[in-house]
């Protein structure tokens, strides 16, 4: 009789856990609570809902981290990364998805595997016998996160994260809009018109500031301090920080030009970014937000072509929940006072539905290879999920540990000179290097 792993949640970093380890041979159950017990952000009970974004960021693998984490998961079978690329939509450099077919298609693979089965039902203790991997994700019930806490003697740590609003497509206003990548990059027209960009004049751009600052906003509970993750701000916060701010953020005027009026210069843009294989849907790009639903609406709608904008999912935030990681587990991810038990994905601190897939991947071969007998080491720190993994398991200060993306700076140095043709050289170096470190980890 085939071996059993368990675990906890079907999100990014679960689905992609039961993946690989059954494709090692394991028999596998996946325990996800939807939807008998649903979410404020879960819309079905499918597995790996994407509910913030349907963006994978830069499919770049030789100039960007994120893109060597891609390109290290396709080399691996990664399940998310296959149904990622069968469903993906034009995003220029980026790879984006149509989520509703994404979640589909990930599900029916998963219940079709013979070697794993989906359990319905929620867990609200952490279980002492077996071995299992916790990939409970952000909203982490509220029973499970009290049995974690209790097990590792801490209190979990939490940040909240904000949701951006999508808007049918056919409420926009074109002739104040217009469809361009920045910079114009992809392969293809298609690709050069994933974006649609609204554009400000300085006026409008001081108004919207205003309306956004004055705007009511969602108040926390009693007790609650909102810590945000620097990569996800809600835009009242960025707008909090200047007024400048979101002009040289999510609101850069660069790289673009209005076709309706091609002599003059924007002073800010709103970009939006499509966000399923029809077209009918798009969302407001950086753009998560914590204001109330009302004034949400009256707020975008002084956005220059989204006057008469109609909402197919407004913004929101929530409280996201990870563990010390630094702390509680080991290289292997395993929780040190209970090494039956691994923890994968966004709970442990990484953050992007890409990390937590690629955690989830990691935590199902490492714990698939211990219950076979075969030889279990975490990959070298070179590679992109190496330096992840290494990062949230001690290469991070745990008085300071938050979310991390994967990024160049938790790679070994390597060394590069010349300035900027010197740093797109020196990240080339890291992915040449990262590569064939993870394919001699994959051969062992």
């Amino acid at each position: 009789m085939k071996q059993e792993l368990h675990i906890i949640g079907g999100g990014m970093a679960g689905s992609e856990a039961a993946w690989q380890a059954a494709n090692m041979g394991l028999n596998v159950v996946i325990h996800e609570m939807r939807p008998k017990v649903g979410t404020f952000a879960h819309k079905t009970g499918h597995l790996a809902e994407m509910v913030c974004s349907n963006s994978f960021r830069s499919d770049d693998d030789e100039n960007n981290a994120v893109g060597l984490l891609h390109w290290e998961m396709r080399a691996a079978g990664g399940l998310i990364m296959e149904m990622a690329d069968a469903h993906a939509l034009p995003a220029g450099g980026a790879l984006a998805v149509d989520r509703d077919a994404f979640a589909e298609a990930v599900t029916a693979r998963i219940m079709a595997h013979p070697n794993i089965r989906v359990d319905y039902g929620e867990i609200s203790e952490l279980p002492q016998d077996g071995t299992w991997i916790i990939a409970t994700g952000p909203l982490t019930s509220g029973a499970l996160a009290g049995s974690i806490r209790e097990a590792t003697g801490q209190t979990a740590l939490a940040f909240f994260d904000a949701i951006a609003p999508i808007i049918y497509h056919d409420s926009i206003d074109m002739s104040k809009a217009w469809m361009q990548s920045r910079y114009d990059k992809g392969e293809t027209l298609e690709d050069q018109t994933a974006y649609l960009n609204c554009p400000m004049d300085k006026a409008t751009y001081e108004a919207f500031i205003d309306a956004l600052l004055a705007a009511e906003k969602t108040e926390f509970h009693e007790g609650e301090t909102a810590g945000y993750f620097d990569g996800c701000l809600p835009i009242e916060v960025m707008a909090e920080r200047g007024r400048e701010t979101l002009r040289f953020g999510p609101m850069k005027p660069v790289g673009l030009t209005n076709p309706h009026q091609p002599d003059v210069k924007a002073h800010a843009i709103v970009q939006l970014r499509r966000d399923n294989a029809l077209g009918t849907l798009y969302n407001i790009v950086g753009f998560q937000t914590k204001m109330k639903y009302g004034a949400q609406k009256d707020v975008l709608r002084s956005i220059p072509g989204l006057e008469n904008a109609e909402f197919a999912r407004l913004g929101g935030i929530h409280r996201n929940t990870f563990i010390n990681s630094p702390t509680l587990l080991d290289e292997q991810m395993r929780l040190k006072s209970r090494p039956n038990l691994r923890f994968a994905g966004q709970i442990t601190g990484v953050e992007g539905y890409v990390e937590s897939a690629a955690m989830g991947l990691l935590a199902g071969r490492l714990a698939a290879a211990e219950i076979l007998g075969l030889p279990a080491c975490a990959p070298p720190a070179e590679t992109a999920m190496g330096a992840l993994v290494t990062h949230i398991t001690g290469g991070a200060d745990a008085k300071t540990f938050q979310p991390m993306n994967v990024n160049f700076g938790l790679f070994p140095p390597i060394d590069a000179k010349g300035g900027r043709r010197g740093r797109k050289l020196r990240y080339k170096a890291y992915t040449d290097r990262a590569k064939a470190a993870w394919q001699a980890w994959l051969d062992k």
